[in-house]
């Protein structure tokens, strides 16, 4: 895939991603991995990297597949591609449509954007989950069933620390990530170690 393709693929992603980064997931796969361009279990990685690093997701993701799939050139373009119709579009509501941000109709448009972002991204959480735990890359063969036991357990083990609060506040995303990245390598680096396979 060239940089001119990556500029093109993330500047539609970034024009029709609409409530955050983790949004542009499902036209990611649409457009990158339907047509071969990245593995799923590529762009698995691709989100647990982009999420663990510092700076906007949708940013960090399109540097990191530009990056893999081009080098530095694709990088540079695939990260100006997702953020260009951002600009654009802010501009051209600074600008234009102030004015028509008040109205009724408006408003009744963003209503509804907000509910299939909702959607979206709950179809973001079910195919991360059984694309990561269950190693599920096509819902419809029972062949490509691989669970990741040790991926479960850590996720079983560090679920519940999501309701824990400490001084009337919930714990931070960052610990749950340092915690995970532990707790990756202990028990993963273990189980080669010893050679367990599970």
């Amino acid at each position: 895939m060239n940089a001119l393709m990556l500029f093109w693929t993330f500047f539609k992603i970034g024009l029709f991603t609409i409530g955050g980064g983790q949004a542009m997931i499902p036209m990611i796969t649409t457009n990158l991995v339907d047509i071969g361009a990245v593995s799923l279990e590529e762009v698995m990685n691709f989100i647990a990297i982009a999420e663990s690093t510092p700076g906007p997701f949708a940013v960090n993701i399109a540097t990191y597949v530009g990056m893999q799939t081009s080098g530095i050139g694709g990088a540079i373009a695939a990260t100006v591609g997702v953020v260009l119709p951002s600009v654009l579009i802010i501009i051209l509501v600074a600008r234009l449509l102030s004015g028509f941000m008040k109205k009724r109709a408006v408003s009744g448009v963003f209503s509804g954007v907000r509910s299939s972002v909702t959607g979206l991204l709950l179809s973001v959480f079910c195919t991360l989950l059984l694309s990561v735990l269950l190693g599920v890359n096509d819902i419809f063969s029972a062949d490509s069933v691989s669970p990741d036991y040790i991926g479960m357990i850590i996720f079983a083990a560090v679920c519940p620390l999501a309701f824990v609060k400490i001084k009337g506040k919930k714990l931070h995303p960052f610990f749950f990530i340092i915690i995970c990245a532990a707790l990756g390598v202990l028990c993963y680096g273990l189980c080669d170690r010893f050679g367990v396979v599970l």
